[in-house]
Order: structure tokens, then C-alpha cells, then sequence
């Protein structure tokens, strides 16, 4: 740490090399409130310009990465005029990135994973047989569970809603079935897996945020989603009794397209079930995820060897062709083509270059919260939020409150949890407060409520996909808006609420 000599009440605190959960935010004692809000608040407004007025659905393609930059622009000069250290900063910074390493090489792993389960038929065979359940007599709950078992299988609610989605609002729709609650059921469904996925750039970035461990977050998050998955598909059942439906729901043509591609078979699920087995063991994530890329590969080469070929465009199965075919999976962009035109952007993958937005962005954000640590920005708003609500349940209310209010103000689902998260950290650990309870409450509340605001770039990317109006489906979003009741109420009865210690609950 610099030893560059400052008044008393700007005393440098050392950095050591700390477990994420363990990392501290330093204090500044003469910043004020309004000083320490400056930043946020010149992020907000940056933000919702470059959303609103200018890049929109665009703006994760990089300019909100720089525009945080900018922010945290904005935090140094405020720590420049109360006397801090531009090395300070540096320093803060470089160790905030440090405590997302283990994220970043998750995230890596995960589009990794994603690209040979996708060419090994892993991917296909889940969607193939999720959408074998589906029956008109229970139209609206079959959307649910459709898109909960693809969005848990891709990672992706976007992906989700853009492929099987715009089908499933045909179907209904052929139906008779009002398109706001078909699309309703669809996001609900679509956003189980935004959250609950390993494969989610979301489920990956509450954590790192946070400073919990991927599935610790996961297995957290159970405790809140299923029974809020539950209630929606009562609620949804109770929705079909009073419908009057009629036709047929067709997708043979999906499952043909499906069939006629990849060689689906109840066997790859093999590999999922040994991932779950051996993260259900303790296994750390990244040798579980790493297993599970490996063995993707293999069952690739032994079900799927034409697509391997047709990956590579060699005429046969080679070492070299093979080896070639396995590592463009893993690495790069990635697509298998079906005949159905609205599967093909399903059966696509990134591989580990498609988790670089993400990891940019966790970047980015880690120099803008570390500039904020080093000037004592967070620690002075994490004290304001503590007087203002000093119980357990007041400080879940208002991380709730901020994750929502940021999908409306910036108009970004991430920023909704990016900002929160790194804000309410010290708060939750000064309640003896673990870090999933953190973690699961930011995707209680951020995640799934972006959906629900228009002009956010969720609320604007699902109506336009879908055609149908944000206010349309947002009644009938049942998942999404029921999981922050659902989260407060946890909290509020201190249900599942796990501790650090005991000693500040």
C-alpha cells in the first residue's frame, strides 16, 4: 500500500490478498452523503441517456462499459478533492478485479461448456423432450415449464423468448389464448432460468457481486424461486380452468427439425446428471464445469460426429478434425442449422469468446466500485442505508427497493445488480449477513423485475421479440414480480436467512 503521507482521517488501510467475502471498503470519514451519491448519480443520468437516447438494446455491446469507467472518472476526482490518493485508487481497484478471478475463469468455463453440450446434443435433447409435455388443456403452465427447462439448459432468457417463445405465441394465439398471457407464462418460464442456470452471465454476476460461490448462490436461490415457480403455475392452472381453449398445440414440426439434426438420445443426459452429482458432492465449480466440458466433447465425437464434421468442414472424422471440431465448440461462435428457422438462433453458442461481453463488463465494474471503495463512497452510503433501516428485514427491503429503482433509472438489468451489490456488501456483512443472502436477493428483485419496465433493455428486447406490450404481459409475469414479495417475506420472517455469526442478528 502507498505510504504517501495524509491527514488522520484519510489513514491508508492495507490491502491484503483476501478471500472475495473477506475484501473490506474503505473508510473516509470526511465525505459526506451528497459527496459520496455524486458518482451514483452521474452514472444514472449517463446510463439512461446512453440507453434511452442513443444505443439502447446496443448499449451492452460496450458503451455502458465505458460510460461505468466514466463514473468511476467521475468518483476520482471526488476523492481527488477530499485528499485520496490516486494510487489508492489504483490499488483498490486491482484488488476488487482480483476477487472476481474465480469468477471470470467460471464464466470462461461455462461458454465452454455451453458450446459442447450444445454440438453434443445435450442442449437439443432437453429442449426436444420439454417440449414433448406440452398440451393444450394446460397450455399456459406447459409455456412455464417449456421455458424453465430451456432457459435452465441455455443459460438464456433472451434466447429463450426469441426461438421457442415466438412459437409458443403462435400456438397460443392459434389458440385463442390472450398473447399478453401467453408471453407472460413464457418470461416467467424464460427468467426461472435467467436465474437458477450456472450457464446465466446473471446467476455468474450476483455472486461475483456479492462475493459468494456460484452454486452456493444457486442452492441459496432455491429456497425463494421454486416455491415462487410453484405459485405462478398455480396461478396460471387456475387461469386455464376459466379458458375456453380450443385446436391443437403442433410442434412436430420443432421436434422433426429437432430429430432430423442431432441424434437424441436419453443417455446424453448422462453428463448433466454427473455435473449435478458431483457439484451436489462439493466439488468445487471449476473441475465440475471443466468435467462437464470434457465429457460434452466425448459424447459429441461418439453421438454427434457429423456435426463435429460439419463444424470443421472435413469429409471425415479425424484426430485433427475432431480436435478441431471440440475446440472451436468450446472456444468461438458456434451454430448447428435445422431446418426450423426459429430454432437455429437456439442451437447457437459462444463458447468462451461469447462470455467476453460479461466478463468486460465485471471488469469495468470493479473499477468503478473500487474507485468508490477507495474515496470511502460506499462505506458512507452503506452507513446512511444502515441509519435509515437498522433491522434485518429494512436492509433486504432496501437492497430490493435499489435493484428495482435501477432497472427503471438505468435501464440495465446488470447495472441492477452490479451497483447494489457492490454497495450493500459491507452492510450485509456488518449484520453478520452471509453473501448469499446478498446474492439471491439482488436476482430476487434485479434480474427478474427488468423485464417489467419498458424501457429498460429487457422490458424493450422481450416485447419486441414476443410483439406483445410490456404492460400486456406484465400482469401476468406472475415469477417476476412475485419474487421480490417472495424474498421480503423470507426476510421479514427470517426464514433461510444464513449467518456469518450470530452475534449482529
Amino acid at each position: 500500500m502507498s505510504n504517501t503521507k495524509r491527514k488522520p482521517s484519510m489513514q491508508s488501510q492495507e490491502i491484503k490478498p483476501t478471500q472475495p467475502q473477506d475484501e473490506h471498503i474503505v473508510e473516509n470519514r470526511e465525505l459526506s452523503i451528497w459527496e459520496a451519491l455524486i458518482p451514483v448519480l452521474a452514472l444514472v443520468l449517463m446510463l439512461g441517456y446512453n440507453v434511452i437516447e442513443a444505443f439502447g438494446d446496443d448499449a451492452l455491446s460496450g458503451s455502458n462499459q465505458f460510460i461505468l469507467l466514466l463514473g468511476a472518472a467521475v468518483a476520482a476526482i471526488v476523492g481527488y478533492f477530499n485528499k485520496v490518493s490516486f494510487n489508492q485508487m489504483m490499488e483498490e481497484v486491482a484488488e476488487n478485479i482480483k476477487s472476481t478471478s474465480g469468477a471470470i475463469l467460471i464464466l470462461l468455463l461455462v461458454g465452454s461448456l455451453a458450446g459442447t453440450w450444445l454440438i453434443s446434443g445435450i442442449i437439443p435433447s432437453m429442449i426436444y423432450y420439454g417440449l414433448q409435455i406440452l398440451s393444450p388443456s394446460i397450455f399456459l403452465p406447459a409455456c412455464v415449464i417449456i421455458c424453465a427447462i430451456i432457459s435452465v439448459a441455455t443459460g438464456s432468457s433472451w434466447t429463450t423468448s426469441a426461438t421457442v417463445g415466438i412459437a409458443l405465441i403462435g400456438i397460443g394465439n392459434a389458440l385463442g389464448i390472450n398473447p399478453g398471457m401467453t408471453a407472460g407464462a413464457v418470461i416467467s418460464g424464460a427468467y426461472f432460468g435467467d436465474k437458477m442456470s450456472p450457464l446465466s452471465d446473471t446467476t455468474n454476476l450476483a455472486p461475483a457481486m456479492a462475493g459468494g460461490e456460484l452454486f452456493s448462490h444457486i442452492k441459496y436461490m432455491m429456497y425463494t424461486t421454486i416455491p415462487t415457480l410453484i405459485i405462478t403455475l398455480v396461478l396460471f392452472i387456475i387461469i386455464s380452468l376459466s379458458l375456453d381453449v380450443k385446436g391443437d398445440a403442433d410442434t412436430s414440426e420443432m421436434l422433426n427439425a429437432i430429430g432430423s439434426a442431432f441424434h437424441i438420445s436419453p443417455w446424453l443426459f448422462l453428463v448433466p446428471a454427473l455435473v449435478i452429482f458431483m457439484i451436489v458432492k462439493k466439488t468445487p465449480p471449476l473441475p465440475a464445469l471443466l468435467a462437464g466440458t470434457l465429457l460434452g466433447g466425448v459424447f459429441a465425437l461418439i453421438f454427434q460426429p457429423e456435426i463435429v464434421k460439419q463444424i470443421t468442414g472435413a469429409s471425415e472424422l479425424t484426430f485433427l478434425s475432431a480436435y478441431k471440431g471440440i475446440m472451436t465448440a468450446i472456444t468461438v461462435d458456434t451454430s448447428v442449422t435445422t431446418s426450423s428457422a426459429e430454432l437455429n438462433d437456439l442451437f447457437s453458442s459462444g463458447g468462451m469468446y461469447g462470455m467476453l461481453g460479461t466478463i468486460w463488463l465485471i471488469l469495468c465494474a470493479m473499477v468503478f466500485g473500487g474507485v468508490m471503495d477507495a474515496i470511502g463512497a460506499l462505506s458512507r452510503i452503506s452507513k446512511a442505508v444502515l441509519n435509515l433501516f437498522d433491522s434485518v428485514f429494512g436492509l433486504f427491503a432496501s437492497t430490493v427497493i435499489s435493484c428495482i429503482g435501477l432497472n427503471a433509472l438505468a435501464s440495465d438489468q446488470y447495472l441492477a445488480l452490479v451497483i447494489p451489490g457492490r454497495m450493500y456488501k459491507k452492510a450485509f456483512e456488518d449484520k453478520g449477513l452471509a453473501p448469499e443472502n446478498l446474492s439471491r436477493t439482488l436476482e430476487d428483485s434485479g434480474t427478474v423485475t427488468s423485464v417489467l419496465v419498458p424501457w429498460n433493455t429487457c422490458g424493450a428486447y422481450q416485447s419486441g421479440v414476443l410483439g406483445v406490450d410490456t404492460l400486456s404481459y406484465a400482469g401476468y409475469a406472475f415469477f417476476n414480480y412475485l419474487s421480490p414479495f417472495t424474498t421480503l417475506f423470507y426476510a421479514a420472517f427470517k426464514i433461510k436467512i444464513k449467518q456469518i455469526s450470530k452475534a449482529h442478528f
